[in-house]
């Protein structure tokens, strides 16, 4: 076929041949939708496709009839996309032609080509299934991974002897699909050195996907304009950087610090659930962030396993999203409890109810988050997926992973401002403090508890700024997957009531016997201080 093209290059095709010509020529190379028998190889025939595009200039060129002046063709079957439009002297067309195939279009001043070929001039646009599997993205030499981005398409100018560009043509092609984080899309067009300089050599060297003479105009999630100041075949290329590689100890220490510390959560819960706690003492708050803490715990955990199922990935990202917000809510919650309790304390009253009320807590814990989570959702949607780090969180695309960090810094700076507040209430009872034996132990447990409530609040979360450094990564991994073992120490082993609980129930002593008479417990800055009795004023001063 290409040689009876070449022995006969004034013949015109009708459209119907040049059809049954494209599709002869895609399913003998194998790369056709009804090829059978076959098979391109994984790293493509860059021979055949040089071929296949020479055969595709030759047939066009058949399809314009040199006496025409005027005309616009354009042709749609399973295997080829064409549009085409040709021009003749005293044309009075736009300056700019939009030719369109398979929902890429381009656009091209055939009126300053045709200034210089004797006042005529055609263009065609064409997009022929099955090309990316010959002309493979693996011609393109990068050392980052590669992906064929979008359909291969040709321009051809039929007839025209001279193609020097006066201006550069633009292409506006849609991507396959979303773009991720770490790609950088590329602008390519094919070069074949044997072709054009009728040379012979190594595949590899003579035939690639070139850059030179192509680039990005613009670019977004949906789709890329490529400028290039020369017309050939192109098409859209992905670079995908890959993640710098985790070290394996820090993998390893995350792993075995977030088990730690759920396991802690877990123990956390079933004692806040099954204790039998004072009626003054409202754990709320200190339940609902174990909760929380622990299921986005387990999600990261996890989530990197999902990072190839996109709906998955965005599923588990949008829950990742409420969870981690919702954490965050309740640890401000659980300052806010705690500074009101300490508040009341100094001034010496008698607590009826410990903090903020039930309903109030729901309304603030859950519905903060479920709104913002919302409102993200309906602004970019397309934000919850695979992020670069290679967890399904939230993109960096439209600064979307603002719409976590924002509330974030937010509370950790409120849960500062909380925390600093409840030491400057407790600076009396601090000053206050008896030098001996008894009140110096005393002292050392408020001290541990006020440094336990700073990892409970989540102002470690600060160091996270930091961790480029080796010594802070370590840090913060330690930190801030022990929130659970905090949360247990402090308002679990720490709390008299509930050691008494844990007796009852290792002795497996049940019924009215088992009662156990609630003594004076340490008070501190994160202890609950609910005694089960009113107390007089004396008495509760005695206790600070």
């Amino acid at each position: 076929m290409d040689q009876q093209l070449k022995n006969n290059t004034g013949v015109v095709l009708p459209e119907a041949t040049v059809t049954n010509s494209f599709s002869a020529s895609m399913q003998v190379s194998g790369a056709g939708p009804i090829a059978k028998s076959i098979r391109v190889s994984s790293k493509g025939d860059g021979e055949t496709g040089s071929v296949i595009l020479g055969i595709s200039d030759r047939l066009v060129s058949a399809m314009v009839s040199p006496t025409q002046n005027q005309t616009t063709k354009a042709m749609q079957t399973s295997i080829v996309d064409l549009s085409l439009h040709a021009i003749g002297p005293g044309s009075h067309d736009d300056i700019s032609v939009a030719l369109s195939a398979k929902g890429q279009t381009m656009d091209i001043n055939l009126q300053s080509l045709a200034k210089n070929n004797n006042g005529s001039a055609a263009a065609a646009f064409m997009i022929l299934n099955g090309m990316e599997s010959l002309l493979s993205h693996q011609y393109f030499k990068t050392e980052n991974k590669t992906e064929m981005y979008s359909d291969v398409f040709t321009v051809i100018l039929p007839s025209i002897h001279n193609t020097n560009l006066t201006e550069p043509v633009n292409f506006t092609i849609q991507h396959k699909k979303k773009v991720p984080e770490s790609g950088i899309v590329t602008c390519v067009y094919w070069e074949d050195k044997c072709e054009n300089n009728g040379e012979a050599g190594k595949e590899g060297e003579a035939m690639r996907w070139s850059v030179e003479g192509c680039w990005v105009a613009y670019s977004d999630e949906n789709y890329t304009v490529c400028s290039c100041s020369h017309l050939s075949t192109f098409a859209l290329i992905m670079q995908i950087g890959e993640p710098p590689p985790e070290e394996p100890f820090l993998e390893w220490l995350n792993r075995m610090c977030v088990i730690v510390g759920l396991f802690f959560f877990a123990l956390a819960i079933l004692t806040f659930l099954l204790c039998s706690w004072n009626a003054k003492i409202n754990n709320t708050a200190r339940l609902h962030l174990c909760l929380s803490l622990s299921l986005s715990h387990l999600l990261l955990l996890w989530s990197d396993r999902y990072v190839e199922h996109e709906l998955a990935c965005t599923v588990m990202a949008g829950l990742l999203h409420f969870l981690l917000i919702a954490s965050f809510v309740w640890m401000q919650l659980e300052a806010v409890q705690l500074y009101l309790l300490v508040r009341r304390l100094s001034k010496v009253q008698v607590i009826q109810r410990d903090g903020l009320p039930k309903p109030l807590l729901y309304l603030i814990g859950y519905g903060v988050p479920f709104v913002i989570v919302g409102i993200s959702a309906l602004v970019y949607s397309d934000g919850y997926g695979a992020t670069e780090a290679g967890v399904c969180l939230l993109s960096r695309r439209r600064n979307f992973n603002w719409a976590l960090t924002g509330p974030v810094i937010v509370v950790i700076g409120l849960n500062w401002m909380v925390f600093c507040a409840t030491l400057w209430s407790l600076r009396p009872t601090l000053a206050n403090m008896k030098s001996d034996i008894s009140q110096s132990k005393d002292t050392r447990l408020i001290v541990f508890k006020i440094l336990a409530q700073f990892v409970i609040l989540g102002c470690t979360w600060i160091i996270g700024l930091y961790k480029t450094n080796l010594f802070f990564h370590v840090l913060f991994i330690l930190m801030n997957s022990q929130q659970g073992t905090f949360l247990f120490i402090v308002h679990c082993l720490l709390n008299k009531e509930v050691r008494e609980e844990y007796k009852r129930w290792l002795t497996c002593s049940c019924g009215k016997d088992s009662a156990v008479v609630v003594e004076k417990d340490v008070p501190s800055v994160s202890e609950d201080l609910d005694k089960p009795e009113e107390q007089t004023d004396q008495g509760r001063k005695d206790d600070e």
